[in-house]
């Protein structure tokens, strides 16, 4: 079994993989509890080799493909829920319910399901097992984690020794692209609520302001930022809210609410962040006789792919698609995916795939969690035949 063996094998299940992406876009929901997802997961998979579980906090679905020749177990991951966002695409099968799929989950599931159809189907010249992960609750819901601690790793009976995923956006039909290392950035939140004395504004001598303080922390979290942190180990953080209440014009408020994403590209620079802006968010406070409430919380970490696991992908799809079709990315991203809990656990890669119409021009084309991007499900068979070669490659290795 070489890795091109899968390829005409996936264009002979295009069809039914095109269906079930439309039917999937056409009704998407939301967060850890998506059971008519789930349901369209199951009737796909119903009649294949595979050894099936749900999730108990989530509406998830885990299923084991046992090869009938030796070797470890691999996983395979598609994440499933969709965005609160109101659709705007001209499609036939486009949602109205409110919700959509404006990050491609649903092209996600669909090529999973591909890659356990293709790897059922030569279940005989399989090596080991794979475990395919159907995930909820990707989109800030943690849903990754859940799955890990409910025993997604000991499903197959012993812990996978390698993990793979792909996520589709915009760009030149067909391009794969990753990279060994970083590959998407930590996400994490910052609260503080400056805590002062009200008054009139007229009389602010009689007062402690929290406004200034607030005003002057905005502008010595952006200096630590950038006075702390190596260039090519890069931090962002932005201030995204800053609120003193409904009161009237004319009164300075008790306190001021603040509150930042910061992304980060390193363990490391999580660890001084985490010591860091506690103590310069204090300094400013007490430097205006104010008080501070912090919070720091970590909602996921670095995506880190495997530099081994990483050439060995792309070796894989070189091999199916040619070099043209597979490139190494210059640089990570600074958005987050809850794929980096599982491969903080097991090393493996977070592969992207390219999507756009190739009728769609450059102004055309819009970013994930657009109400107005469209993804073409014609790559839904080299999709699921990448993920399906790679799985198979691997576990005979």
């Amino acid at each position: 079994m070489t890795p091109a063996d899968f390829t005409s094998d996936a264009q002979t299940i295009l069809p039914e993989l095109v269906e079930l992406r439309r039917a999937l876009h056409a009704d998407p929901e939301l967060g850890l509890t998506l059971p008519r997802t789930q349901q369209k997961v199951l009737d796909a998979l119903e009649g294949l080799p595979l050894e099936i579980t749900t999730g108990t906090r989530t509406s998830s679905v885990t299923a084991v493909l046992r090869g009938e020749l030796p070797g470890p177990s691999v996983l395979l991951r598609g994440d499933m829920d969709a965005l609160p966002i109101v659709e705007e695409a001209n499609l036939d099968f486009a949602s109205t319910n409110g919700n959509m799929h404006a990050c491609g989950h649903d092209l996600h599931t669909a090529g999973l399901v591909g890659a356990a159809k293709l790897l059922s189907a030569r279940k005989s010249e399989l090596h080991g097992s794979v475990i395919f992960m159907f995930q909820p609750g990707e989109e800030g819901h943690g849903g990754a984690k859940i799955m890990l601690e409910e025993g997604l790793l000991s499903v197959a009976g012993e812990p996978p020794v390698a993990a793979y995923a792909i996520h589709v956006g915009p760009g030149p039909r067909g391009l794969f692209a990753t990279r060994g290392g970083p590959v998407a950035a930590g996400s994490n939140q910052l609260s503080v609520t400056l805590r002062g004395r009200g008054g009139h504004g007229s009389q602010p001598h009689q007062t402690l302001d929290p406004v200034p303080a607030a005003a002057e922390l905005v502008l010595a979290l952006q200096s630590f930022v950038t006075r702390r942190f190596n260039a090519f180990d890069p931090v962002v953080l932005s201030i995204t809210r800053m609120n003193t209440g409904d009161g009237a014009i004319n009164v300075i408020p008790e306190s001021v609410e603040l509150a930042a994403t910061i992304r980060t590209m390193s363990h490391e620079s999580l660890a001084v962040l985490e010591e860091g802006l506690p103590r310069v968010i204090q300094g400013v406070a007490a430097a205006h006789e104010l008080t501070a409430d912090v919070s720091f919380e970590t909602l996921y970490p670095v995506t880190v792919n495997d530099p081994a696991e990483t050439d060995a992908a792309l070796e894989t799809m070189r091999e199916i698609y040619g070099e043209q079709r597979v490139a190494v990315m210059p640089s990570p991203m600074m958005g987050s995916e809850d794929f980096a809990f599982v491969l903080d656990e097991v090393p493996g890669t977070f592969i992207g795939l390219l999507t756009s119409p190739p009728e769609m021009t450059a102004e055309e084309t819009e970013w994930n969690h657009s109400p107005l991007v469209i993804f073409d499900d014609q790559v839904l068979g080299d999709q699921a035949a990448a993920l399906a070669a790679i799985a198979s490659k691997r576990t005979a290795s």
